[in-house]
């Protein structure tokens, strides 16, 4: 498999993320549903604070990635919700350096919403990986 960054403007490199991705001769694509801060029995957790469940959205995310054979340094896609826009950008160098220690650099949006499925959580990530 053979991934090229497509970088027509470089402001994004900064934040951690590539414009876009040109994946050619890959062999499996996995997409992830959306993480969020629940425990491995399915209950939520750090309510109200958002670095924490930031870091543990990650962690979920990257034990769908393991499961699968993969790392985040397989992420070409990655989705972030939040219910607070303004708030995850204070927190956002907890998901630029977990991504960047890995090598990812995933194309990525960020979207605010109204609120997530589980009462609560604050932020959901949603990823596609190709290996």
């Amino acid at each position: 498999m053979e991934r090229t960054a497509v970088n027509p403007v470089t402001w994004s490199l900064a934040m951690g993320f590539n414009q876009g991705e040109l994946v050619a001769g890959h062999t499996r694509t996995l997409y992830c549903s959306g993480q969020t801060a629940m425990s491995s029995e399915g209950e939520p957790r750090h309510d109200g604070d958002l670095a924490a469940q930031l870091a543990l959205s990650l962690d979920n995310l990257e034990a769908v990635l393991g499961e699968a054979g993969m790392s985040a340094a397989d992420l070409v896609r990655l989705t972030v919700y939040t219910t607070d826009v303004d708030l995850l950008l204070q927190h956002y160098g907890v998901l630029a350096s977990r991504l960047g220690a890995a090598g990812a650099a995933p194309t990525t949006t960020m979207l605010g919403v109204t609120r997530l499925a589980i009462p609560g959580q604050m932020v959901e990530l949603e990823g596609t990986a190709v290996a």
